[in-house]
């Protein structure tokens, strides 16, 4: 790992998921998780303090960053429902199948290496019947911006931690074996690049 990602791109993460357009996505959606929750891509724990402790039981975070862990953990201990913070990948979940019901990524899929591979497994370890909430940027639908993020997208990976600007969120989870029950789509925020984003929920089928 350069010096770059270690010391910097965690700091530059955190700013930006700390925008209010972005806690207020996160506002809305991460309560809707339920019962023993997965969160892929915990990073330095923001969602944690969000979760609603009359129907969560307990979450599990999940990230291969040891320095975002390391912000994470003081506010896994102030956390309304019982955390666990695991150093690994969404690649390879070291849990049993059918060990959550449900889970949660926000804003993580972008800097998966194999978002696909990621999603198969999070429909492996999600219980029938259990439910992934998603808050994620991504493709935007007009031509213009496309053309710029795949054209910058190169250059962005390598300043930001490996976050995709041209990833189709609702397409990865349908070619993953879930069907997308909730969407809204739209831009939100005024660098169009970045915040075309899709946020809803989906289920194993």
């Amino acid at each position: 790992m350069t010096l770059w990602a270690r010391h910097v791109v965690p700091g530059l993460i955190e700013r930006a998921a700390l925008s209010p357009t972005i806690l207020e996505e996160r506002r809305r959606w991460v309560p809707r998780a339920h019962g023993r929750v997965l969160e892929l891509g915990v990073g330095s724990g923001l969602n944690l303090a969000l979760y609603d402790p009359t129907r969560v039981t307990a979450v599990t975070g999940i990230d291969p960053s040891v320095p975002l862990l390391r912000r994470a953990a003081p506010r896994a201990a102030r956390a309304p429902v019982p955390v666990s913070l695991v150093e690994g990948w969404a690649e390879r979940l070291p849990f049993d199948r059918g060990a959550f019901d449900s889970a949660i990524v926000t804003y993580s899929l972008c800097s998966m290496d194999e978002p696909a591979r990621a999603l198969a497994e999070v429909r492996r370890v999600l219980r029938p019947g259990g439910a992934l909430v998603f808050v994620e940027h991504g493709l935007a639908p007009d031509a213009g911006t496309r053309w710029w993020q795949r054209r910058l997208d190169p250059l962005w990976r390598r300043v930001a931690g490996g976050c995709r600007l041209d990833r189709d969120p609702p397409a990865l989870l349908r070619d993953a074996g879930f069907a997308v029950d909730e969407l809204t789509a739209g831009y939100s925020g005024k660098v169009r690049l970045l915040s075309y984003t899709y946020q809803g929920t989906a289920r194993p089928v």
